[in-house]
């Protein structure tokens, strides 16, 4: 997995008044936990921009007043009214202690039902998935080529994947093909045309 490099500026109060004056100078107050200490920090809020606003899913080099960090970024708050982001929680890493996160799922291939007519529907556009850092991968590949119209792929049919486990229910649908409006009046009609043909 892909990581991004973050600066963050070390906190020396926490509280209401200080988190709303950081809140003014457009920064994001943070947390980082999972190591020895919790540590607070802010981030300049645009600084975000890579990490959050996109379908990828990064690990964090944070770098705090000069000392770097590898973690991920575990829990995120939103302005109810003006998505500006309130709050960031992140959470250190070590190479030999596997961790827990969301990774995006990506199709391949050219669904059979697609093709007769069918609405592809992705019912999780992330999987969340349990492994050591350095084998955390940029994403899961899922192959659609044989899913066809009323068929779903279910996180249980996904192939097992080498150092990683899939935390999902197996139950679970990633991908399913839908019948639509069209592909029901064709077929309609193509009883309709049988039953004459018979008659």
């Amino acid at each position: 997995m892909k990581s991004v490099a973050l600066f963050g500026y070390a906190r020396t109060e926490v509280g209401k008044v200080s988190t709303k004056a950081l809140r003014t100078e457009g920064k994001v107050p943070c947390v980082m936990y999972g190591g020895k200490n919790h540590i607070h920090f802010s981030i300049y809020e645009p600084d975000f921009k890579l990490l959050v606003y996109t379908p990828n899913t990064y690990k964090v080099k944070l770098d705090i007043d000069g000392t770097t960090y590898k973690c991920i970024l575990k829990d995120i708050s939103f302005h109810p009214v003006n998505d500006s982001i309130l709050h960031a929680d992140f959470l250190e890493i070590e190479d030999n202690k596997p961790v827990e996160i969301g990774v995006p799922v990506k199709l391949v291939g050219n669904s059979v039902g697609v093709r007769a007519g069918g609405k592809l529907v992705v019912k999780a556009k992330k999987l969340k998935v349990k492994a050591l850092p350095m084998l955390l991968p940029d994403f899961i590949e899922v192959n659609i080529d044989h899913l066809e119209i009323g068929k779903s792929i279910k996180v249980g049919d996904l192939a097992s994947i080498e150092n990683i486990t899939l935390l999902d229910s197996p139950n679970n649908p990633v991908v399913s093909v839908n019948t639509t409006r069209a592909v029901m009046e064709a077929a309609k009609a193509n009883e309709k045309e049988t039953g004459k043909k018979k008659k």
